[in-house]
């Protein structure tokens, strides 16, 4: 591996990938986080002027990696536990491992893309006893961000997995109410409190996001997946219908607070608990390759 193209952000020495109006800065030793995106010259996603580098996982802003399950679990109402195939009871952090964990720079084009890889360890083998290598692929576009995360079962048995992304959007609170996000057919739901996927509602094609129906809640597609998010200053066109993908399941919105300055529009390929439930629930084969694949189109 040449040596990887870095800038100083933050006393951290983060990767850099583009030139100078068009650029990622990654820090593949913090969970593979993704931390700036800047599309000519403008900060698509937030993050914190302060951030606690010491716990770089809590930080909100960027764009954490979720694998191999997104969300909360519960076994026999315990959050944080789920039940594999033969009722051993595992541990395992909310959203997975992933983010917390170091990944391996395996690919770059100092130009226009990384690959950023984590594979199994003693780390992730006592809550997940899987053998596996997730690669996640950032790639520029000239219009966008083009997202691949990809699990490589590379064991003996069946691996399940529903990986997902947490896009924390650059937005200003106080533009809550000018800005709008788009989904057109999605049904409305919620987790309920044992873990278990609350009624499902049919979704409005189009929310703003001072709607209070938007927080920590999963858009489970219909249709066609996609979505838009407009806000004043710019719009974010979601492409998740994309040939060689495996199925977004849904996009889960969230903001911390009504003062946040950010705003989460999550493509997931199931919902939370899904080991249990089954609701979006990916199982891949001893040596078989999925590939969850989004494109982030930027206009304004």
């Amino acid at each position: 591996m040449p040596l990887l193209p870095t800038q100083d952000f933050q006393g951290q020495p983060l990767v850099r990938i583009g030139d100078a109006d068009t650029f990622l800065l990654l820090a593949p030793q913090h969970g593979g986080r993704l931390v700036r995106w800047v599309h000519r010259g403008q900060d698509i996603l937030y993050w914190p002027d302060a951030a606690d580098w010491s716990r770089p996982a809590k930080v909100r802003g960027g764009n954490p990696l979720l694998f191999p399950f997104i969300g909360r679990h519960f076994a026999d109402g315990n959050p944080g536990q789920w039940r594999d195939g033969q009722g051993t009871m595992r541990t395992l952090a909310q959203h997975g491992f992933a983010r917390d964990l170091p990944f391996d720079v395996s690919a770059i084009d100092a130009q226009a893309a990384i690959t950023m890889t984590l594979r199994d360890s003693d780390a992730t083998r006592a809550g997940y006893p899987f053998a596996f290598v997730f690669d996640a692929i950032y790639r520029l576009l000239p219009d966008g961000l083009e997202v691949t995360l990809r699990t490589i079962n590379t064991g003996a048995q069946r691996l399940p997995c529903y990986p997902g992304h947490h896009f924390y959007f650059a937005l200003p609170h106080a533009q809550r109410g000018a800005a709008s996000l788009a989904l057109p057919g999605t049904d409305r739901m919620r987790q309920l409190p044992d873990g278990s996927p609350g009624p499902a509602e049919r979704g409005e094609t189009t929310y703003w996001l001072d709607d209070a129906r938007l927080q920590d809640t999963f858009h489970v597609f219909r249709d066609s997946p996609s979505a838009a998010l407009a806000m004043p200053d710019r719009r974010v066109t979601f492409e998740l219908d994309l040939a060689g993908s495996a199925p977004w399941h849904a996009v889960t919105t969230w903001s911390e607070n009504e003062t946040s300055d950010f705003y989460c529009v999550e493509p997931w390929a199931g919902l939370p608990d899904a080991i249990h439930h089954g609701q979006g629930l990916r199982w891949i084969e001893p040596g078989q390759t999925e590939s969850a694949i989004c494109r982030l189109r930027v206009a304004g």
